[in-house]
């Protein structure tokens, strides 16, 4: 029997090591089940906020400049600068990506959309917009489900403000199957489909990256703690607290995805380098998502930064951390950060969790890919 083809369809083009590392841990969970696996692009569609134009240079170009302007010394930022002109031909060819996009769902036994923030339509970013294409919109699969989708602080007030909670409600429902990844996520479905979606774990912990993949000895030397957050997140107040904390440890703080304030230096490494820059840290400060899971899975002392304000992480964030069980790592102030980087939580439990969600993300994923073949 040929193998079932399988398109995902998900974030792969997004410049970041979550994104990546998302992407590719489905992709090998799928292959892992006997699959052939490809990658599908979606449309950008319309913003429903309207874009906050800082410059009249193109997007990529006024986020470097944005960096280059910002905090951190010149050096971290020239580094920054390396790594985003690299990222592309570092990581697509792990992924298999052409250079141009393919929108192809012909011929596919089932497309799955997902994980990250694919149903996040209520922001900004012309890089995504409101894509129908990410509800499943117009797929000529077999069919089509979603894997741990997330929509990171879009709800369902917002996109009723927006008027566009009717258009949603029929796309949720003509998928022939929805697994979401947090709560806030299920009750978008629950309230605009009338269903209970599956909630299982990001690829990132669901696949077992230290265990399956060649992962090298860290590359930086010496004793280092992270910090990982988008370039300037982190504000002085938080830098402050972060360094006192290093110099009176004797680390080094390097920065990981994004330029702070607090820099000794900047990790211009690739994804798997970034997994083992993780486990050789002795401490990891983050204020995102994926900067949280890689903490877990490498099992380092770290505190996440949940923030209510701007744009907001805080459903999706406090949702992870309960989850595993970690919800005691969230810092509230910078006044946390010593207490939460200088103790390590008790990884037996949360190794659990991870296990449970593991063997519940195959078995979501096998009884997906034995309908796909059966239909």
């Amino acid at each position: 029997m040929a193998k079932p083809l399988v398109g995902i369809m998900s974030m792969q083009r997004i410049r970041n090591y979550g994104s990546f590392l998302q992407a590719y841990g489905l992709r090998r969970m799928l292959e892992s089940l006997g699959c052939g696996v490809r990658f599908v692009d979606y449309r950008p569609g319309r913003c429903l906020v309207e874009p906050e134009r800082k410059s009249r240079l193109p997007r990529p170009a006024a986020k470097l400049a944005e960096v280059l302007e910002g905090p951190g010394p010149l050096a971290a930022k020239l580094a920054y600068a390396n790594y985003k002109r690299r990222y592309d031909a570092r990581t697509w060819p792990l992924l298999g990506l052409p250079a141009e996009p393919d929108y192809r769902t012909e011929g596919l036994d089932m497309l799955v959309i997902g994980s990250d923030e694919v149903f996040n339509c209520v922001q900004s970013n012309p890089n995504v917009g409101f894509s129908p294409d990410l509800f499943g919109a117009g797929s000529k699969a077999k069919r089509t489900i979603t894997y741990a989708a997330s929509c990171g602080n879009t709800t369902v007030a917002r996109l009723r403000e927006r008027g566009v909670a009717e258009d949603v409600s029929g796309w949720l429902g003509a998928l022939d199957a929805v697994s979401v990844r947090d709560e806030n996520t299920a009750s978008v479905v629950r309230g605009l489909a009338g269903t209970d979606p599956v909630r299982n774990l990001d690829p990132v912990l669901a696949w077992d990256f230290f265990g399956e993949e060649d992962v090298p000895e860290s590359p930086v030397e010496g004793r280092y703690m992270i910090a990982y957050a988008y370039s300037g997140r982190l504000t002085k107040e938080e830098c402050t607290a972060l360094r006192a904390y290093a110099d009176g440890r004797g680390l080094r703080v390097v920065n990981v995805g994004g330029v702070q304030g607090c820099c000794d230096e900047f990790l211009d490494l690739g994804p798997f380098e970034v997994l083992a820059a993780f486990r050789g840290a002795e401490c990891v400060l983050t204020d995102t998502f994926h900067g949280t899971i890689l903490s877990t899975i490498a099992e380092r002392p770290f505190a996440t930064i949940v923030r209510t304000e701007g744009y907001g992480n805080a459903e999706k964030l406090t949702d992870l951390l309960g989850r595993l069980g970690l919800g005691s790592r969230a810092a509230s102030s910078a006044a946390d950060f010593g207490r939460l980087l200088g103790s390590a939580p008790d990884w037996e439990p949360v190794r659990e969790r991870v296990a449970e969600g593991r063997a519940a993300a195959r078995s979501y994923l096998q009884k997906e890919v034995s309908a796909c073949t059966r239909s």
